[in-house]
């Protein structure tokens, strides 16, 4: 049986579980296992259903030894700043509340009269969105504070799935910056902010950087599985493992593509001037320390939501195509505001905000769909317009990451807005950064610049310019 690492990639529509090994110097990918994965009203709040999800790692597993590989590793990546608390006893006492419930709303400005907005950022140098889990755990305090008396470990999503395969509890570092409770500088817990909004700071556990091992899989599930393997942690922030397999960042500004758009560059140090504030831009934590120095905007999310409301009539590839064919129809939207993080009818919300800015309103899916993906390209634009006055210089490629970079009417549409080499792919970035962190740990790759040469010669990448 072949040797290979898992990567267990789950975002917020789906997950996979997929199988990477070297062959003949080139990391080749199998696709093992595909599942859904959604937001489910529990009670009072909109939850992941996190049971479901190991159900179908496991699932996974199973179906690659069935292919005839032999998993000697396995990481795990998920989307940021969700989590769920442990007892004394390590029995669950939250949820995992998904980043979309309105449970939030208005928590960052309470925040805001405790700790100065100004200071948040100079000390972790993360964006404000209202979603972060530091609002998150201030709203269960106002809510909930005998839960926050209880808790003894907190541990994100991947942290986890990650315990229920080892039985050991940890924080992984990409994603716990996003938290907006790790000091930027430090890389660890941020205890005096952390103090400051009330929360108990014992529960914030050992942090460990990609590339740990956390140990090998629990005795009860090697009987399960019939074998045992090794836990290792990737970046487990989904964006932090896809720009580990971005082939090459000198001069390039990337777009992770999917449910949201990721856009920014990799940095040797946090930058938390006032610009990057006043812009709200942050310095994610990402592979050997590096930072991930990006802006987190609206992304595939939007077409996602209209998909569903016209009950899955139409494809992805249909309504590019219909878009294709609306030339003359311009109307745009403003794709950040909160009105389309969670609408109840994305269709409508957009139509409103159409007819409340006296445009012309979408009425048909193409025009629907041009509205979306005209409105995306300019946010993009802006973001990317923005980095480059940070930096005082310009970048002459843009690099399309992810599910989204196979969208080539949108990729066509960024190089004519953006005047820049676009380039599209590898698909599966998130899986492939996973499985090379893997690699590297295991000593079968060198290094982050040995793991990006392999990248670029192991998959196929689209170029798009600007159409005369």
């Amino acid at each position: 049986m072949s040797k290979c690492s898992l990567a267990v990639d789950i975002g917020a529509s789906s997950g996979r579980v997929i199988a990477g090994y070297m062959e003949n110097g080139q990391l080749k990918l199998d696709v093992i296992h595909r599942f859904e994965n959604k937001i489910t009203q529990k009670g009072h709040y909109f939850c992941w259903d996190l049971d479901s999800l190991f159900t179908e790692m496991k699932r996974g597993i199973h179906k690659t030894k069935e292919s005839g590989l032999k998993p000697v590793s396995i990481g795990i990546d998920t989307w940021a700043v969700d989590f769920v608390l442990l007892d004394e006893n390590d029995e669950l006492l939250t949820d995992a509340v998904a980043y979309r419930d309105p449970r939030t709303d208005g928590m960052m400005e309470e925040v805001f009269s405790i700790i100065s907005k100004e200071r948040l950022y100079l000390e972790t140098g993360i964006q404000f969105q209202k979603f972060n889990t530091i609002y998150q755990l201030y709203a269960l305090k106002k809510s909930n504070p005998e839960i926050l008396e209880k808790a003894r470990s907190f541990l994100m999503v991947p942290d986890y799935l990650n315990y229920l395969l080892t039985g050991r509890k940890v924080n992984e570092y990409t994603n716990a910056t996003t938290t907006q409770l790790v000091n930027a500088f430090t890389k660890k817990w941020d205890g005096e902010l952390i103090e400051q909004i009330g929360i108990n700071q014992d529960m914030f556990l050992e942090m460990l950087p990609p590339k740990s091992s956390i140990g090998n899989l629990k005795r009860e599930l090697v009987s399960e599985l019939g074998f045992d393997m090794e836990v290792l942690l990737p970046a487990t922030h989904d964006t932090g493992s896809a720009v580990v397999a971005v082939p090459e960042l000198n001069d390039t500004i990337y777009i992770s593509s999917g449910t949201w758009s990721l856009i920014g560059v990799e940095n040797g140090f946090p930058i938390c001037i006032t610009k990057a504030l006043d812009y709200n831009f942050t310095n994610e934590g990402g592979f050997d320390y590096r930072y991930r120095f990006l802006k987190n905007i609206m992304g595939l999310w939007m077409i996602q939501e209209v998909k569903r409301n016209y009950n899955d009539e139409y494809s992805f590839a249909e309504f590019s195509e219909l878009a294709k064919q609306e030339t003359t129809f311009n109307s745009k939207v403003n794709v950040d505001e909160d009105r389309f993080l969670k609408p109840k009818n994305m269709i409508e919300e957009i139509q409103k905000y159409c007819e409340e800015t006296d445009q012309a309103v979408p009425r048909t899916p193409g025009q629907v769909a041009k509205c979306v993906f005209t409105s995306l390209v300019d946010s993009y634009q802006g973001a990317i317009q923005e980095i480059e006055e940070i930096y005082e210089r310009e970048f002459k490629t843009i690099n399309i990451i992810g599910g989204g970079s196979q969208n080539n009417m949108l990729n066509q549409l960024i190089a004519d807005a953006t005047k820049k080499k676009v380039l599209a792919g590898p698909i599966e970035a998130t899986a492939i950064g996973n499985i090379v962190s893997q690699l590297i740990a295991l000593g079968e790759i060198a290094d982050l610049s040995d793991a990006r040469k392999i990248v670029k010669q192991s998959f196929e990448m689209n170029a798009f310019t600007k159409k005369d």
